[in-house]
């Protein structure tokens, strides 16, 4: 089963070198969030469902620099990265189900 690697404090410009080439899939989320922890039980599931993403989970608190520097309103929020650009985004203030999360990495690429 797939294990989300946890970004560390960063900013935008590091973020941006950390992940290179290729396609990921950041998730935005904090220890406290109820729709984080509610969606957190399916993440492996989805990560099994999508090899062909790299899985990053950012924490809010950890990280509010990055979250101001990628205008990231609410938490849980799924941003996709292609070769260092941003592709596709699932931020809404709703709580997001695994069906959901699934449907907008379908409609990726």
């Amino acid at each position: 089963m797939a294990t989300m690697e946890k970004i560390p404090v960063m900013s935008k410009q590091e973020l941006m070198d950390h992940l290179g080439d290729g396609q990921y899939v950041l998730e935005f989320m904090a220890e406290w969030c109820p729709d984080c922890n509610f969606i957190k039980p399916h993440l492996p599931e989805i990560e099994d469902d999508f090899p062909e993403y790299k899985f990053l989970q950012v924490d809010r608190d950890q990280n509010l620099e990055l979250f101001k520097e990628l205008n990231v309103m609410g938490i849980p929020s799924f941003i996709f990265f292609k070769d260092d650009q941003e592709a596709g985004r699932l931020v809404n203030k709703a709580r997001k189900t695994k069906e959901e999360v699934e449907e907008f990495l379908r409609k990726l690429d």
